[in-house]
């Protein structure tokens, strides 16, 4: 167990909203704010506003022309009128299918744009925040938030609204139109099902294979983001927060793409259904007219007011459907612009003080600290660490040890005292400043879902094959690497579960390596591996600790064999501090903490780990490589 909450299912305030909390209300949501994202496509969207009104008004005329059609086929009636009143029909038909193609391509446009910039804005703001408001949130409800949501706020923007508009205006319409006319006579008639069917088997399959390409598409851009968020601890260690942001972005650009395509087959399609659909109405109407003028049919009374009655109708239901609607996107705005608006905790100040070349000294002045509003982690400390010194803590689960590695990078801020490196205190420093000088193998190596070489060049952009190269031959990790199927170039999957866990281990202590700190973490960075993996390990940190100031937070004996100095801490104090030998003489915390361990780890075979001889009476000796309680 570790004291660091990021890596413990530490949510006190989530879940941020109840699954029955009640949605906002319709005039609580920032209207003018929301509404803004449409402006940078104000031309287009008038193109859509344009095209449902023209939609709208041919719906309109359509009773009108069915009515004067039915006047023509009176018996007796002339040929060539229904002739005219078809061809009007006709071109009504034609009309409503470009009108509704233009719409429907134009708002399903709008609407990803606007979802990729969202997506986009939401996502920068997740990579700047603090690791505080991270250990308060599931990355689940983050990715819910990326996707359905901002989704949500898309079709309120782009669908719901112009669905409200198509409704009023069609039912205002119909209303007036009926007011100022006499009841007429209507044939219902049925769509020619069979063109339909041929038209949704033609279309459809292409419709689903762009559908699950666009699933595909979003899926990977969600991965990323989930990687990202999932190792917010090392790309903030190793600021790669703007990167993360271009690799993310890159993906919604893929995403857009494809989505367009899908567009254009569902608008193509759905102006298909309303050409036939309408193309039908004409048809049987001019064959049943036919009918009437040779006297072969009577026709029952058809009257206009009945199709407007319809369309009253189906605005009215419209109407009651978009209610609910609005309610669900005014609940997505609100979630997707809290987050938009989280601040971080932890930030560069507004005239950072240049850190110059460091050199590797680091000093707790009066530390204290605490998560949230939970009891102190660290208090009080006072610990000075000379540059070139490795620093070993050791101490019991929860004492504090994984904060110090937090506190360092400013993952976390100090809630008392000043942390300074170089005599600096980092608070005043810009903090890519003081992360570009500090590297952290932490006890599970994060990885990514890219190659090897992607990998470890994610210490230093930019880094030459020949330098990821010889960090891996550093870190003992090239002649596996060069085992690979595809060497360097092999991609490890998600979080590298194609590799073990020594072979992670070592990507990561690259990475550290090509990153070069004068400042070096190392938090458990050897804890349940094999004996071989945890030697080769060993040997890649023997060669990254070389002249660096290093703290080890301390797992395994072996880990602590080249500090120069070990911390104890206990329950957040300072308990004991000094070499091995001096800390086994005082037979206290660490002595007992040894003997522990020792017993645990060789019951009854004193000495058996070469390199670790025997423990003498009192504690005055030293053990072979065990176990401590993690911290």
């Amino acid at each position: 167990m570790t004291d660091d909450p990021t890596a413990q299912d530490w949510d006190p305030t989530a879940p941020t909203k109840a699954p029955d909390a009640p949605l906002p209300k319709l005039g609580a949501v920032p209207w003018r704010r929301l509404l803004g994202y449409l402006r940078p496509h104000w031309t287009a969207f008038a193109g859509a506003i344009i095209a449902l009104l023209i939609s709208t008004g041919a719906g309109l005329l359509l009773p009108l022309a069915v009515g004067r059609l039915v006047g023509a086929v009176e018996p007796g009636g002339d040929p060539g009128a229904l002739d005219q009143v078809v061809v009007a029909l006709a071109g009504l038909a034609l009309l409503l299918a470009i009108a509704g193609f233009v719409q429907t391509y134009l708002l399903g446009v709008i609407g990803e744009r606007i979802v990729a910039r969202l997506r986009s804005q939401l996502y920068g703001r997740l990579m700047t925040l603090s690791l505080e408001f991270h250990a308060r949130r599931r990355v689940g409800e983050l990715i819910s938030r990326l996707s359905s949501d901002v989704t949500q706020v898309r079709t309120l923007l782009t669908q719901t609204i112009t669905s409200l508009l198509s409704s009023v205006v069609g039912l205002v319409g119909a209303v007036i139109i009926l007011a100022l006319s006499s009841p007429t006579l209507l044939l219902l008639v049925l769509l020619l099902a069979p063109a339909l069917i041929v038209v949704a088997i033609v279309v459809g399959r292409p419709l689903q294979r762009l559908a699950t390409q666009v699933q595909d598409a979003l899926a990977r851009s969600t991965t990323t983001a989930e990687e990202a968020l999932g190792g917010i601890r090392i790309v903030k260690s190793f600021v790669r927060e703007d990167w993360e942001v271009e690799r993310y972005d890159r993906d919604l650009a893929g995403v857009v793409g494809i989505a367009s395509r899908l567009i254009a087959w569902r608008a193509g399609f759905g102006a298909a259904m309303t050409f036939l659909g309408f193309g039908a109405l004409a048809v049987i109407l001019w064959w049943t007219g036919r009918q009437v003028i040779e006297g072969a049919l009577t026709l029952g009374a058809l009257t206009a007011f009945l199709l407007y009655g319809v369309t009253i109708g189906s605005a009215l239901g419209t109407l009651a459907s978009l209610y609910g609607q609005f309610r669900e996107g005014a609940g997505a705005v609100a979630r997707v612009f809290e987050l938009i608006d989280e601040q971080p905790t932890v930030t560069s100040p507004s005239d950072p003080v240049p850190l110059a070349r460091v050199d590797g000294r680091i000093t707790f002045e009066g530390v204290s600290f605490r998560y949230g509003d939970d009891r102190e982690v660290l208090r009080d400390l006072d610990l000075d660490i000379a540059p070139g010194e490795v620093l070993a803590l050791v101490g019991p689960s929860g004492a504090g040890k994984t904060t110090v590695c937090n506190l360092i990078p400013r993952l976390w801020d100090v809630s008392a005292g000043r942390i300074l490196v170089d005599g600096t205190d980092i608070r005043t420093v810009a903090l890519d400043e003081v992360r570009g000088a500090i590297g952290l193998v932490p006890q599970e190596a994060t990885l990514f879902g890219g190659s090897v070489r992607d990998n470890i060049a994610y210490g230093r952009a930019g880094a030459t094959a020949a330098e990821i190269e010889a960090a891996a031959r550093a870190a003992n990790a090239h002649d596996f690497i060069t085992a690979l199927p595809q060497g360097y170039e092999t991609l490890l999957g998600d979080r590298g579960m194609r590799l073990s866990g020594g072979q992670r281990q070592r990507v990561a202590i690259a990475r550290a390596i090509l990153k070069d700190p004068r400042i070096l973490l190392l938090d458990e960075a050897t804890s349940s591996l094999d004996n071989e993996s945890e030697r080769l390990v060993q040997e890649a940190l023997e060669r990254l600790m070389e002249s660096r100031t290093t703290i080890v937070v301390a797992h395994r004996l072996s880990t602590i064999r080249r500090a120069d100095r070990i911390a104890v801490l206990d329950d957040g104090w300072l308990m004991e501090l000094g070499t091995r030998a001096e800390l086994l003489a005082r037979d206290g915390l660490f002595a007992r903490l040894d003997r522990l361990q020792w017993a645990e780890s060789t019951p009854g075979r004193p000495g058996s780990t070469p390199g670790w001889p025997a423990p003498t009476p009192g504690g005055a000796g030293t053990s072979p490589a065990g176990t401590f309680t993690a911290g």
